[in-house]
């Protein structure tokens, strides 16, 4: 295949535009997802929680655990990973907004809500 001069003057294939690059995002991975969802499950069964919602932009992901669906969430559970070298990348935020707690291992972090559905199931 032969390669043209463009308007530019540089080569290349007359008419191809570049794809245009999908902006990078934070996510949890198939592991995250799991034990996150695992504890979401127990909640559900447990009467406490009815709905979620996952967010993911370009610095944070998101799961935000909702007692009713049209309400704040009660806890959101935030991946930052530009925050990995300094205070963790996971943070468990109540629903005012307050951080709970905040850590570099998932586990540790969810902790406080571990606590609350043994809390739950005792009752």
């Amino acid at each position: 295949m032969n390669g043209a001069t463009g308007p530019d003057g540089k080569l290349g294939l007359m008419g191809v535009v570049p794809f245009p690059r999908a902006p990078l995002q934070v996510g949890f991975d198939r592991l995250e997802l799991t034990r996150i969802l695992d504890l979401y499950g127990r909640m559900v069964a447990a009467g406490h929680w009815r709905d979620y919602a996952m967010d993911f932009h370009r610095d944070v992901a998101t799961f935000s655990a909702f007692r009713r669906a049209a309400e704040r969430p009660e806890f959101r559970i935030e991946k930052r990973p530009a925050l990995r070298q300094r205070q963790g990348m996971w943070a468990l935020i109540g629903e005012g907004g307050a951080v709970l707690k905040r850590g570099h291992e998932l586990g540790p972090v969810l902790a406080p809500v571990e606590r609350r559905l043994m809390k739950l199931v005792e009752e």
